[in-house]
C-alpha cells in the first residue's frame, strides 16, 4: 500500500458514493483508506430516503483516534452534514494535521437533489476549511453556492474559482459536468495565478453517481503518493472517466455507480500458490 488517505464523509448505503466510494477508490489506486463517518444515509440509485447525522463529538473523536495512531499522508472531506461538524473537523485538522494536504469536496446536494448541507454549513466550509485546504473541488452548482452567483458557463467557472481563491483556498478545481456542453471541461486555478483546463469526452452513460466523491478521493490518493497537484488532478480525472466507461448499470435510478475496481481486474492474474 502506498499512501495513507483519511476520508471524512457520509456513508452511502447504496455503495456508489460517500465513504464507500472513497474506500473503493483509495484501495483501487493502491492507497490505505481510513475513515471518519459524519452521517448515515439510507439511499440507493433512486435517491436519498433518510439521513441520520452522527453526533459531532463522535465525529471529532474518530478524527483524533485515527490521526493519533495511523496518521495520514492526505485527507479528504466529503459530506459534513452541518455547521458544528464542519467546525469540529476544521479544529481537529488544524490541531493534528495542519501540514497534511487536504482535499475539500464541498458536498451540498446529492445527485438526486436531496440537500446534504444547509447555508450555515456552507458558510463554515468557506470560513474554516478553504483557508487550510490544498484544493477545493466543487461542481458548478457548489461553486456557485460558495461564490455567491450562478455558474452557467466556462467563464463563470473561472470567475468562481477566483472568488474561492480570494476566500483562502490554495487551489480550486471547478468541475463542469453539470453544464450543457459537448465535452466536459474542468478548470484548475491556483493562488499563484496558474490555470489548467482539462477537457474530457462527455460519455453517454448513467454511471455518474459518486463521480465527485471518487475524483476527490483519487486526487487525495495521488497527493498521498507524492504526485504534484496538477498531476494528481489529471490522473484523477482520467481514473473517473475510465471508471464511468467500464461501469455496468446497477440499480434502477437515473444515476448509477461507477466501476471503481476496473483497474484491478485488468491486471494479469497472480501465479497460483503451490
Amino acid at each position: 500500500m502506498d499512501g495513507r488517505v483519511l476520508s471524512i464523509a457520509g456513508s452511502d448505503s447504496g455503495g456508489g458514493a460517500g465513504i464507500q466510494a472513497d474506500i473503493k477508490t483509495i484501495t483501487a489506486l493502491g492507497g490505505y483508506a481510513a475513515t471518519v463517518v459524519t452521517a448515515l444515509t439510507a439511499q440507493n440509485t433512486l435517491g436519498v430516503a433518510e439521513v441520520s447525522e452522527v453526533d459531532p463529538w463522535f465525529v471529532e473523536r474518530q478524527l483524533e483516534v485515527v490521526l493519533e495512531d495511523i496518521g495520514a499522508d492526505a485527507i479528504k472531506t466529503g459530506m459534513l452534514a452541518n455547521r458544528t461538524i464542519v467546525e469540529l473537523v476544521a479544529r481537529g485538522l488544524t490541531r493534528l494535521a495542519r501540514h497534511v494536504p487536504l482535499v475539500v469536496d464541498p458536498v451540498m446536494v446529492s445527485s438526486s437533489g436531496h440537500s446534504l448541507l444547509d447555508k450555515p454549513g456552507r458558510e463554515a466550509i468557506a470560513k474554516r476549511l478553504l483557508p487550510i485546504c490544498a484544493i477545493v473541488t466543487p461542481n458548478s452548482i457548489e461553486a456557485g453556492l460558495l461564490a455567491g452567483f450562478d455558474v452557467n458557463t466556462e467563464a463563470d467557472m473561472q470567475r468562481a474559482a477566483d472568488q474561492l481563491l480570494l476566500q483562502g483556498a490554495a487551489a480550486v478545481l471547478v468541475k463542469g459536468g453539470h453544464l450543457a456542453s459537448e465535452n466536459v471541461v474542468d478548470i484548475l486555478r491556483t493562488a499563484d495565478g496558474h490555470m489548467v483546463r482539462f477537457e474530457s469526452e462527455r460519455q453517454a452513460t448513467s454511471a455518474t453517481h459518486g463521480t465527485g466523491c471518487t475524483l476527490s478521493s483519487a486526487i487525495a490518493t495521488y497527493l498521498a503518493q507524492g504526485m504534484t497537484l496538477e498531476g494528481a488532478v489529471g490522473r484523477g480525472i482520467d481514473y473517473v472517466q475510465k471508471a464511468m466507461r467500464w461501469a455496468v448499470p446497477i440499480g434502477n435510478g437515473a444515476a448509477t455507480p461507477l466501476d471503481h475496481g476496473f483497474s484491478l481486474r485488468q491486471r494479469p492474474p497472480e501465479e497460483p500458490v503451490h
